[in-house]
Order: C-alpha cells, then sequence, then structure tokens
C-alpha cells in the first residue's frame, strides 16, 4: 500500500507560503522583462488557470499562466495580453526546464493558442509511482513529501482570472 493522506491530516499541517515576489504580468511591455528574467533560471515552476466548463462542448481558453522561479512568481494574464511571441518562445526554449503537474491539458490548451510545442517539462505526475505515492493532487503530494499545506482556492484562481 503506498502513501497517501487525508483531508483532516492535511488541515492540521501549517501552511507553506511562498517566500518571494509576485508580479502580475497584464501589459505586453511587461512580458519581455518578465521572460528575460525567467529565462535565465535553470528551471522553473508552470502551471494555468482556466476557467470551468459546465456545459457539453464548452472550451475556453486559458487565462493565466503562472512561470515561477525560487523567488520570482510572473502571473501572465492571457486573457488580456494574449499569448506573446516572447512568452511561446520562452516555452518552446529546450533550455529552460518547465516543472508542473498534470501538465498535458496545460499543454495541449497552451498549443492551441500558437500551434508551438512546449520544449523541456518535467510533469511531476511521472514520479509519484517511484515515491510509492497513491495520491495525485498537488495539495495532497505536497502535505506528503514536504508536511506542509499549500492551499489553492479553484473559486478564485479559476474564475477571477477569466472575467477581470
Amino acid at each position: 500500500m503506498g502513501l497517501t493522506i487525508t483531508k483532516e491530516t492535511i488541515a492540521q499541517l501549517p501552511i507553506e507560503t511562498f517566500p518571494g515576489k509576485i508580479f502580475v504580468v497584464d501589459e505586453p511591455e511587461q512580458v519581455v522583462r518578465a521572460v528575460d528574467y525567467l529565462s535565465h533560471q535553470p528551471a522553473i515552476g508552470f502551471d494555468t488557470e482556466t476557467k470551468p466548463s459546465f456545459k457539453r462542448g464548452e472550451v475556453h481558453k486559458v487565462a493565466l499562466m503562472q512561470l515561477s522561479s525560487d523567488d520570482v512568481c510572473y502571473l501572465f494574464r492571457l486573457n488580456r495580453i494574449g499569448y506573446p511571441d516572447a512568452l511561446q518562445n520562452l516555452m518552446c526554449n529546450p533550455q529552460v526546464k518547465k516543472i508542473g503537474l498534470s501538465l498535458r491539458d496545460d499543454f495541449a490548451a497552451i498549443g492551441k493558442r500558437s500551434g508551438r510545442k512546449v520544449e523541456n517539462f518535467i510533469d511531476l505526475q511521472q514520479f509519484v509511482d517511484q515515491f510509492d505515492i497513491e495520491d495525485n493532487s498537488l495539495q495532497k503530494i505536497y502535505a506528503i513529501i514536504f508536511n506542509k499545506k499549500i492551499t489553492k482556492n479553484q473559486r478564485v484562481n479559476q474564475s477571477i482570472w477569466s472575467s477581470c
């Protein structure tokens, strides 16, 4: 039997907070500076937020792309700035490692915006079995490994970025 953790146990854990700076990139002229910084990092964390679909056949574009180093997190408001060439180039750059969880859907949604393929990525989902972890959610995986809780308010993350 593999490692697992209950919601009740997670609720008792100390909350992990990001110690770095967070920048919202919602103007095209901010993109180049953010991409320049990120392109010099050995690895960056990756996630996206998309408004959920409640009707069959309804598909929404990615509203937000989050890219983070150890000390800086950039929130790219794709619903405002589109998917600029500089950001596409970063995602396709094989020299920059991108790390995330369950990336197939994220990359498929991003690919619909440009048709370009993301290069050099690590999907943490591929490693949970190697560590005998049964749980697949980021919150549970993080709690098992680091004994801390990360929070993610789905309502805020997924819908606010699409509507703003």
